[in-house]
């Protein structure tokens, strides 16, 4: 992109190796991708950047989008401190957390019933969006090459720092899990690598697998059956993010990963759930469950033997724990914080 980059410090995350849960389900080499150091919390910090840079390269100074989250918070963030409107569709189910978030930036937002979940309100309310995003001075931008082809290049530089990270460690990176809703991120991270493969930085593509909730099972689904096309559905799954019943990417999703040996997976919300807390307790990495379904997806692969214990493995940690409340308190139902008096305290912890 050649237009000044405007930037709120998204970017060269960490990538960090498992201590734990990798040696446990028989992978030495496990990789954690930590987009949740973003400064709102997700990988989408990536997209508004690149978004708001185009926009104001071209004199736009309205966005206007659709979400189920992270993108309409990452999207607010970058327009109040470029100065700009930020109107959002949201989706029905987008944790309140996030809407929270977005009306913290100054963001106006709409929930709209059955919106992400239900695939003719969804088509209905993106063929909307687009009429108002091409009004004067607006702009409509959603996290998919479909709407959004030059914003979803800022997600584009996750792979190629993938590679620069590898490079640090000495190895190369066999396999790569992203969890997916409409697509775009594995998309983009495949893109990334494409860039690096030309420039002859690496020799091959990683292998890349896409990870979804059973209850959204548009692309992951129909890459493991062999299938040459994403399908829209009815999504009934909880975990928030990830509830896009359109195809919207998958198409190219599934001929990138079945070009790069990957494969599909699906997992059920409450082994999604337990890999979320597992990740805190075990990792010390607090992430929402949209992220933790990545990692359920690499534990099922690991136990099916579709990965050999010495191949590195990376998964992309999408965004962090805090943007979902009720999956913390989900979390934590067992446990608690006491009042105690000081001599109680002090009889406690001799």
């Amino acid at each position: 992109m050649s237009f000044e980059h405007f930037s709120l410090g998204e970017g060269q995350t960490p990538f960090l190796r498992s201590r734990r849960i990798g040696p446990a389900v028989g992978l030495d080499h496990l990789y954690f991708k930590l987009e949740t150091v973003n400064p709102t919390g997700s990988y989408k910090d990536r997209f508004a950047a690149a978004a708001i840079s185009d926009m104001r390269a071209n004199g736009k100074k309205r966005v206007v989008t659709s979400s189920s989250g992270n993108a309409g918070s990452a999207l607010a963030a970058y327009c109040a401190a470029a100065g700009m409107p930020c109107q959002v569709a949201v989706f029905d189910g987008a944790p309140d957390n996030k809407l929270k978030q977005m009306l913290a930036y100054g963001a106006e937002i709409w929930k709209i019933q059955g919106f992400g979940a239900d695939p003719k309100i969804t088509s209905e309310t993106f063929e909307y969006l687009k009429q108002i995003g091409s009004a004067f001075e607006s702009q409509l931008q959603i996290s998919s090459y479909q709407y959004s082809p030059v914003s979803m290049m800022g997600v584009e530089a996750i792979g190629r720092e993938l590679v620069n990270q590898s490079d640090l460690i000495g190895r190369s990176i066999n396999h790569v899990f992203s969890c997916a809703g409409g697509g775009g991120l594995l998309l983009a991270v495949v893109r990334g690598f494409q860039t690096a493969l030309l420039q002859k930085k690496i020799a091959m593509l990683p292998a890349m697998h896409c990870v979804q909730p059973a209850g959204n099972n548009t692309i992951a689904g129909p890459l493991r059956e062999g299938a040459d096309h994403a399908q829209a559905c009815h999504s009934t799954t909880e975990i928030g993010g990830l509830q896009v019943a359109s195809v919207l990417d998958g198409n190219e999703v599934i001929r990138a990963c079945r070009q790069s040996g990957g494969s599909g997976y699906l997992v059920e919300d409450e082994y999604v759930y337990r890999v979320q807390s597992q990740l805190a307790l075990e990792e010390g990495i607090f992430c929402e469950p949209a992220a933790a379904v990545s990692l359920a997806g690499v534990m099922q692969a690991a136990s099916e033997g579709k990965i050999q214990r010495e191949e590195t493995v990376v998964c992309l940690i999408t965004g962090t724990g805090f943007k979902d409340q009720p999956s913390i308190d989900r979390m934590l139902s067992s446990r608690t914080c006491p009042v105690v008096t000081l001599s109680e305290f002090m009889d406690r912890t001799v």
